[in-house]
């Protein structure tokens, strides 16, 4: 059994989960509301207070599918409870970003003009100082995929450490050139 799969997820207080007919799945909490068409051959049911998925057989795509269904709900419930967050850090002399609403401005990332970014439905962003980016919102889908945008802007360089680069990243350093004797 997929060890992932089998294990039931709890519900916390304050959130509320709908299953409808073909596993559409939609999940209420305090921070919002996510909705989500499931593979319609998982078995979710929810009992007492926690939401269980099973499967119909032991192919290898069920057992995948098995895994990925019960991951993606879990998320979902954790992104209406609590939320979720991304830290990017600029790194770079000059390299800077200013917020004005729902726009962001990035500039002297190396190119000659300001990259100008708006933040998409469900996003919000924070700036910490001119040189770190906190990407938040409900979907983790969604927040992954805007903090990996804003850092293909200007991807972190192995020889000065210059770019954008998530908090937790480590960058390989490489070393330079050395003159020829």
């Amino acid at each position: 059994m997929s060890r992932i799969g089998r294990l039931p997820i709890d519900i916390p207080a304050g959130v509320e989960v709908k299953i409808e007919e073909g596993n559409k799945v939609t999940v209420k909490g305090p921070k919002g509301t996510l909705e989500k068409c499931l593979p319609v051959e998982m078995t979710i049911k929810q009992e007492d207070n926690q939401v269980v998925v099973t499967r119909p057989n032991d192919l290898k795509k069920m057992k995948s599918l098995h895994g990925l269904t019960r991951s993606l709900i879990a998320n979902m419930i954790t992104g209406v409870s609590e939320g979720y967050e991304k830290k990017l850090e600029i790194n770079g002399v000059g390299y800077r970003a200013q917020k004005k609403g729902k726009m962001k401005s990035l500039s002297n990332l190396g190119f000659s003009h300001p990259v100008v970014m708006t933040d998409p439905e469900g996003i919000e962003t924070e700036m910490d100082g001119q040189n770190i980016i906190i990407v938040k919102g409900i979907d983790k889908e969604k927040v992954g995929q805007y903090a990996a945008e804003i850092r293909e802007l200007r991807k972190p360089e192995p020889y000065k450490g210059k770019g954008i680069k998530y908090a937790d990243e480590v960058i390989r350093r490489k070393v330079g050139k050395t003159g020829a004797k």
